[in-house]
């Protein structure tokens, strides 16, 4: 499939000055100009095909949203290239946010004295969607969000996930190919979060739009994400499978076995046994010493098996260990 959006060796630098307090403070910030170099991205580049759903990770300030804000055309990068639908976002920006969808958690696009519904109304016109159109996208979504309830509800007395439902909405009215989402289910509760989760998977699979995902809550992208980067200090550390992430950074595994009878030992050759409670015991392995296949047979042939089962490390594990043990940064 062809590229939809293109990145060469990206940067964005911004000079922060130097601020000094106390009594002559604003005094010396007005002769002093002392500054330093933030360099929030610092030479990024990938490739992300048509139809993909990408989680775009880091903590926070890694140079997620700058890099966001940049391929929706807010930020004009210091260098390097951008190429989106075969555009430049920051020129011609009218023709350009036409194409494409874009949702940031922590703000909204729709009027907030205004019910919902004259919201998307008033981009239908924006936009210049067809009537027939713009009516079969709103049927869809209103059902596929839930949106009848709130939809005559003034976008200001609108919960934080009715609001997030309805700016999702208002982002996609005008069928665009490629869509961004900032933090999409930030300080939703769990319900509102797997709706949300299941429209992104409807409109990806169904709609075939393509999705870059930034947010906190990796059970988004363990349940959404096929391909995640992983960018820190702005640099970017990781473009890859998910799981082999998960292979190759998200330690032990563990085998959970429920036993016939209570042996007094159990032998286990490529695992090692953490916890025990009656016919119950926990072993931890490592797929690539022993594979979990392997080591049911081991087990299995020796004694007798009620019930077992694998679980991986969970994706939150995995990406905090990569953090804080700087798995993936390169020696200087």
């Amino acid at each position: 499939m062809p590229a939809i959006i293109t990145v060469e060796d990206l940067n964005k630098h911004f000079k922060v000055y130097k601020h000094h307090r106390g009594i002559l403070g604003p005094l010396r910030n007005l002769f002093s100009r002392a500054s330093s170099l933030v360099r929030a991205v610092d030479g990024i580049t990938f490739e992300i095909k048509s139809g993909e759903l990408v989680g775009y990770l880091g903590p926070n300030g890694a140079g997620k949203s700058t890099t966001l804000k940049m391929l929706t055309g807010l930020l004009v990068p210091t260098s390097g290239k951008i190429i989106v639908q075969d555009q430049i976002p920051w020129k011609n920006r009218t023709n350009y946010v036409a194409e494409i969808g874009a949702v940031f958690g922590q703000r909204t696009t729709l009027w907030w004295d205004l019910p919902v519904i004259e919201s998307l109304d008033l981009l239908q016109h924006i936009y210049k969607i067809p009537d027939d159109r713009f009516q079969q996208n709103l049927n869809e979504f209103r059902e596929l969000l839930e949106l009848d309830t709130f939809l005559n509800t003034p976008v200001r007395a609108l919960s934080l996930g009715q609001r997030m439902r309805a700016d999702i909405c208002a982002a996609l009215l005008h069928d665009p190919k490629l869509l961004f989402l900032d933090e999409p289910t930030i300080g939703l509760d769990v319900v509102a979060k797997e709706r949300i989760r299941q429209f992104i998977q409807h409109i990806n699979e169904e709609r075939g739009i393509t999705v870059l995902l930034t947010t906190h809550d990796l059970s988004d992208v363990e349940k959404l994400c096929k391909r995640v980067m992983i960018i820190d200090h702005g640099k970017l550390l990781y473009d890859g499978k998910l799981h082999l992430l998960q292979e190759d950074f998200g330690g032990k595994r563990q085998l959970i076995v429920d036993f016939m009878e209570n042996y007094e030992s159990v032998s286990v050759e490529g695992g090692t046994i953490t916890e025990r409670d009656g016919t119950r015991m926990t072993i931890h392995f490592s797929s690539q010493e022993i594979t979990a296949s392997e080591l049911i047979n081991q087990l299995s042939a020796h004694y007798r098996i009620r019930d077992l089962e694998v679980r991986e490390p969970d994706i939150e594990t995995t990406i905090r260990r990569i953090y804080e043990d700087r798995l993936l940064e390169q020696p200087e």
